[in-house]
């Protein structure tokens, strides 16, 4: 999710556990190799081992409609350390669709054969090369053409976000539709879309039955979301359910120096907004911090709730 899994997030969330693997933030390809200096920004885990702090590893995911660049990006990724290949064909921004990027290229089934197909070919054999997809631009019928395709191409696995490109993001996602794809590829399915809670998990789980799940927004709003849905399926494992105020103190500092102060600001807030959804004691602290606007004061009311 651009703007939102950076670093910085992906350091703090894999740190409270529960997270197999996660991808960057995508990075746009046109007709050009990127320099070093992007990718290393995009991933700084590149420069220990491609895995978070909490030794999470991170794949690198690109965009981009051109066969020949994304098959030379994804190589260079594989060679400053990436440890995956993530190709974005679900991105549904107008923007990157008005730029033959995402969830555009649901319409042409052959132009994502040729994408994968060049990337894996590109990229050494024991690199995973895998793809996200919606299940179609329009129609939700394009998902198991395209899929057979992306299995064909030579893709590991295939992420599937369970809506067209223009349902957006409006519920519910169709998850009756993993069934369908799982019996048209033997690759494995990770099921994506509307799961926020561990009820969510349960129903889309009865239904998808894949071994594997994708969760995004849901984990912006609640980033024990990963440990409680492991919880529901082993209960012999402990429950964490109250963010640490110094994991919240420490992302704020991170974000400061990832970009600036004021983005810092901006970008805590609305973080908070999401915790306080379901973190009860958030709420009263982001309705007083909510209206502070200069980084001293914001970063000195966060200290002083959190250290009190």
């Amino acid at each position: 999710m651009e703007g939102v899994t950076d670093w910085v997030m992906r350091d703090l969330l894999t740190s409270l556990g529960g997270i197999d693997f996660c991808v960057t933030e995508f990075l746009r390809v046109t007709d050009q190799l990127l320099p070093d200096s992007v990718f290393e920004k995009n991933c700084p885990e590149l420069k220990t081992g491609s895995r978070t702090r909490a030794g999470t590893p991170v794949f690198i995911q690109l965009l981009g409609g051109q066969v020949a660049p994304l098959a030379e990006n994804a190589a260079r990724a594989v060679e400053l350390g990436a440890l995956g290949i993530d190709l974005n064909f679900g991105c549904p921004a107008k923007t990157v669709n008005r730029h033959d990027g995402g969830a555009s290229l649901l319409k042409s089934t052959d132009r994502i054969f040729n994408i994968v197909s060049a990337v894996r070919t590109k990229v050494p054999p024991h690199i995973p090369v895998t793809a996200k997809i919606r299940l179609g631009f329009d129609h939700p019928e394009a998902c198991l053409e395209n899929a057979k395709a992306i299995t064909a191409a030579g893709a590991s696995w295939l992420t599937v976000h369970c809506r067209t490109k223009t349902d957006g993001y409006k519920p519910p996602a169709f998850w009756e539709w993993i069934p369908k794809i799982r019996a048209v590829t033997p690759i494995e399915i990770v099921t994506n879309g509307e799961i926020w809670n561990t009820a969510d998990f349960q129903k889309c789980h009865s239904i998808a039955q894949t071994n594997n799940y994708m969760i995004g927004r849901g984990a912006i709003r609640d980033p024990f979301i990963f440990t409680k849905i492991k919880n529901a399926l082993n209960p012999n494992l402990e429950p964490n359910e109250k963010i640490p105020g110094h994991l919240i103190l420490n992302f704020y500092q991170a974000s400061c120096l990832h970009v600036n102060d004021h983005f810092a600001v901006t970008r805590t807030k609305g973080w908070l907004k999401q915790l306080s959804f379901v973190q009860p004691h958030i709420k009263d602290m982001f309705d007083e911090i909510k209206i502070l606007e200069k980084p001293t004061d914001f970063r000195r009311h966060l200290e002083s709730y959190f250290t009190n």
